[in-house]
């Protein structure tokens, strides 16, 4: 991370209450930005809030919908770099709420794009779409290449908002670059229907972890921390080389993890004999999903900063802590 860059620069996050964006702000902060936060709920459990960081930063009340304030905020608080994170990230909610994730992840990503290109101060974005954007892929790992192809809400969601970005790029040549990540987890991850909180949560009870699935899906398991660093360090190289613009690349540990062999990993560090309770009840789930990570090392010089052992009992450790104090 570069601290000079980020020294007192103006600095938007959609979707700072959620799991990355906690994250994220924590370490502009740290760096020095000058960080404003666009919020819609206030949710007193998340990482911004109950770290405090929300008290370091300035807040817009406000929909990602709402193109009118995204356009006051970018324009009265001189914006130079957006993160646009804001989303409805729970397959499961997309499921049963198809058009409010359609309105929250496509209409919020053109609403974010066409109020910057509409702000001439704005210099950078990164605009956080998914691994799911590209659906369920017979090649894998899968590429930067790999068509968008999802099938149902979410992924679809993903898939829109990630073209729609590519489109700002090519035909308004838009600084924005694309971030594809796997399943994000970490403390602050406040969704217990999410494999790696609701394990944890279980486990500290006594009870048995439940997957809702067979156990068998793989997927690509990527540490919260990682994702917030990988975010700044895209925004630093946006700024120093325009031709990145429109490109999308995935952030990933690069290893194939299945849900029963993370909740055994997490038993592990608990030091717990508790066997999951396997419900094979999952619809609508991709069952295969891992990231080649090669074109962010060749071209971003990147590398992710924690092993999957380590991120693990860091998030164990922050669950312990919070859930002590509820």
């Amino acid at each position: 991370m570069n601290n000079a860059f980020w020294k007192h620069r103006p600095t938007l996050v959609t979707g700072a209450t959620g799991l990355v964006g906690g994250w994220l702000v924590k370490r502009l902060v740290a760096a020095g930005a000058d960080v404003v936060c666009l919020v819609r709920d206030w949710v007193p459990q998340s990482e911004l809030v109950r770290s405090k960081d929300i008290e370091k930063v300035k807040v817009v009340r406000g929909d990602i919908c709402d193109q009118a304030i995204l356009e006051r905020a970018l324009g009265e608080f001189e914006i130079d770099t957006v993160f646009h994170l804001a989303a409805q990230t729970i397959v499961g909610i997309a499921n049963r709420n198809p058009v409010s994730t359609f309105e929250s992840n496509i209409q919020g990503t053109w609403a974010v794009l066409e109020a910057a290109r509409r702000s001439p101060g704005v210099k950078q974005i990164v605009l956080a779409s998914s691994d799911k954007a590209y659906g369920d892929q017979p090649v894998l790992p899968y590429d930067e290449d790999a068509p968008l192809e999802g099938r149902h809400p979410y992924d679809v969601s993903k898939s829109c908002a990630d073209l729609i970005a590519q489109a700002y790029a090519k035909t308004y040549n838009s600084p924005v670059g694309i971030t594809r990540c796997g399943n994000f987890y970490g403390g602050g991850d406040l969704n217990w229907s999410r494999i790696v909180p609701g394990t944890i949560r279980a486990l500290l009870a006594g009870q048995r972890p439940v997957i809702r699935s067979d156990g068998s899906l793989i997927r690509d398991y990527f540490y919260v921390e990682d994702g917030a660093a990988a975010y700044m360090l895209l925004a630093e190289k946006l700024a120093a080389d325009p031709s990145l613009r429109g490109h999308a690349f995935n952030f990933s540990n690069e290893i194939q993890v299945t849900v029963l062999q993370l909740v055994e990993a997490l038993t592990k560090a608990m030091g717990s004999d508790l066997k999951p309770d396997v419900r094979n009840e999952a619809q609508n789930e991709i069952q295969h999903q891992y990231l080649s990570a090669a074109k962010a090392r060749r071209m971003l010089n990147w590398e992710p900063l924690f092993t999957l052992d380590k991120a693990l009992v860091q998030t164990v450790d922050w669950y312990k802590e919070f859930l002590k104090s509820e």
